[in-house]
């Protein structure tokens, strides 16, 4: 069966205008991320929203958890800004869906070109297929249960709060 991959923005998807130096969101960089790993792993891919996870609500929470329920799929990676990932992740495990799912993203937008988001989403993939079912944050090659994670907004790096 496929993995089913949501996107939902994030620094991940963010374009950069050269014009004024700002960040936005045009179209997703997944199908051309999946191309450039060379994957062969079956995804079904769905945009759900395109918002930088600071500007998420209680209702687009409720939206991801809506469609983790709904898709037939076992396996979710989730793409999500990485202000408010564990936030997500909580709703997420606070709704008992019996299901892998693994929320990840980027530190550095995917057009930087030096970005960290293709290895993340490589990461992603592989860790949906191995761990058990549970909720999960995964970046730079690590793995952190929901309950157990922390952006470190000092160093830039994911870390467990134990």
């Amino acid at each position: 069966m496929s993995i089913r991959i949501f996107i939902t923005g994030g620094t991940f998807d963010k374009e950069y205008n050269e014009l004024n130096g700002q960040l936005f969101f045009k179209d997703t960089h997944l199908n051309d991320l999946l191309e450039m790993g060379r994957n062969k792993v079956s995804v079904e891919i769905r945009t759900l929203m395109m918002l930088d996870s600071l500007e998420m609500t209680d209702e687009d929470r409720a939206l991801i958890v809506h469609q983790c329920n709904q898709c037939a799929e076992s396996q979710i990676v989730i793409t999500h800004g990485t202000d408010t990932m564990e936030n997500t992740a909580r709703v997420l495990a606070e709704n008992n869906i019996n299901k892998t799912i693994i929320l990840t993203g980027a530190m550095i937008p995917i057009k930087f070109g030096s970005s960290d988001g293709l290895f993340n989403l490589g990461s992603a993939l592989a860790f949906a297929q191995s761990l058990p079912v549970g909720v999960y944050v995964a970046m730079n090659g690590r793995y952190f249960t929901w309950d157990n994670v922390r952006k470190n907004k000092l160093s830039g790096i994911f870390e467990e709060l134990k």
